[in-house]
């Protein structure tokens, strides 16, 4: 059976689910974030099959994420090492520790995120770039932008909130 493919959708969450959307994905990138860039450290921490791994890293490549570069022609090796675009998904990494300890970590939290000079436990939220305010539920809506289709714009007319 073929699986859906979500890249042509109009809407940005779908079509970055495409890229990164299994947990395998997602997981890689985390440990890339780690410091991990070669296949057997990938393998030897998340513990996934070879064969799983060599297609996530082949997609994440595709996508933009990750880039390959040879550390050994003799026998031929490469780094998966994070592009901007994978640097870029940082946010959503840091966004979903956060949102795990608090709802799914009842022996308490594995992993927290601190300030790196004083220690102090930090908590991610997501603000606007160009005036720092929290975008809070009711003081922000999503509208059709530019490039969206006549769908699309009557689908976010009828239902804003978001």
């Amino acid at each position: 059976m073929k699986r859906k493919t979500f890249g042509e959708m109009q809407c940005p969450i779908a079509r970055g689910l495409e890229r990164v959307g299994d947990w395998w994905s997602i997981l890689i990138l985390r440990e890339a974030f780690y410091g991990l860039s070669r296949f057997d450290e990938f393998q030897a921490s998340l513990g996934i099959a070879t064969n799983t791994l060599a297609r996530r890293l082949k997609t994440l490549v595709e996508a933009g994420l990750l880039e390959r570069r040879r550390y050994s022609e003799h026998p031929p090796r490469e780094d998966y090492l994070l592009t901007a675009r994978g640097r870029d998904f940082r946010p959503v990494l840091l966004a979903l520790t956060a949102w795990g300890n608090r709802h799914f970590a009842p022996e308490g939290h594995s992993i927290e995120l601190v300030d790196a000079e004083t220690g102090a436990p930090l908590e991610p939220v997501v603000v606007d770039a160009a005036t720092g305010r929290p975008l809070l539920p009711g003081r922000s809506r999503v509208v059709a932008g530019p490039a969206a289709n006549e769908a699309m714009r009557r689908r976010l007319a009828e239902r804003p909130s978001f």
